[in-house]
């Protein structure tokens, strides 16, 4: 991540990154990455994010606008990672560690972003992403549902 906190007299004047403004450490923890299939908590990530970004009195900056547009930018960088590779080549790009870890690293950068806006904007993410999930379930009926057959159709594939 590459986004510069706002230049006025109050904000940090380093450029934020991944390792250390996304993704903070546990408390107590010792900065040595967890094991994989470490059970985590949405909501103690969601409340670890609030508290690095207090700690560091960055949340005047951390407005709807700011945190869409950074997430909007940390999808960007996710979608660059893929943006000249074949169909087949992106199914295989988890092969190479290098790409993997870059991969991984802007996930978590999209996924932080967007908690950190669903906090300020006090969305429920499981809630909305549920309620969501039910809302396509009766604008896309799967096939036998009775209304419009919409498999394999690649126009009724967004989600609005």
């Amino acid at each position: 991540m590459t986004a510069q906190q706002p230049d006025t007299p109050d904000a940090p004047a380093t450029s934020v990154t991944p390792a250390t403004s996304v993704t903070p450490e546990a408390p107590g923890s010792s900065g040595a990455p967890e094991q994989p299939g470490a059970a985590h908590d949405l909501a103690a990530l969601q409340r670890r994010l609030a508290d690095f970004a207090a700690a560091r009195d960055w949340q005047p900056f951390h407005t709807p606008k700011n945190l869409a547009s950074a997430l909007s930018v940390e999808a960007s960088e996710l979608m660059e990672i893929f943006q000249w590779l074949t169909p087949e080549q992106s199914a295989r790009v988890m092969d190479s560690a290098e790409t993997a870890g870059r991969v991984r690293d802007e996930v978590a950068d999209v996924l932080a972003y967007l908690l950190q806006f669903c906090e300020v904007l006090d969305i429920d993410v499981l809630a909305a992403l549920s309620a969501k999930i039910d809302r396509n379930e009766r604008r896309f009926p799967a096939p036998g549902g009775g209304a419009e057959d919409v498999s394999g159709r690649a126009d009724r594939h967004s989600t609005e």
